[in-house]
């Protein structure tokens, strides 16, 4: 099961590359506030109807779900919106490698402190070499 998670880790860095390059372009062409929304609003029809036929949760109980984890999805928001920003100015490449810098940096914090309910586990210095790469190796495409 382990092999899957980072199969599918990979399929969804790939989508999300070709949707940066996708949306980069769109956003030129609509706008980068509108290329979210179609995201989003296409986002939910396609999500919709696959919760219709195949979800087994009940969404009526978000609203008794604790407050601070709904905030995910004005995340969502910021993330794509930046990206599709970025993409026309620097590339599909340049904005992946910078938002993984920032995701790793994040993530070691979070980890670190145990915030949000993640296991604790103390930022060490392979952690660290492995951030300072990823901004050599952006500097470098850069």
């Amino acid at each position: 099961m382990r092999y899957l998670a980072y199969i599918l880790a990979v399929l969804a860095g790939t989508a999300l590359s070709f949707e940066s390059a996708i949306y980069g372009q769109l956003g030129e062409t609509i706008g980068e506030l509108e290329t979210s929304f179609y995201n989003f609003f296409m986002g939910t029809l396609l999500m919709g109807l696959l919760w219709l036929f195949f979800g087994k949760g009940k969404l009526s109980y978000a609203m008794e779900a604790p407050k601070w984890p709904l905030l995910g999805g004005i995340l969502g928001v910021i993330y794509l919106t930046a990206i599709v920003i970025s993409v026309p100015f620097v590339g599909v490449g340049i904005t992946m490698v910078t938002v993984i810098i920032g995701q790793l940096i994040m993530s070691m914090v979070i980890e670190h402190y145990g915030w949000l309910g993640i296991k604790q586990t103390k930022i060490n210095k392979e952690k660290i070499f492995a951030v300072i790469s990823m901004v050599i190796a952006l500097i470098l495409i850069n």
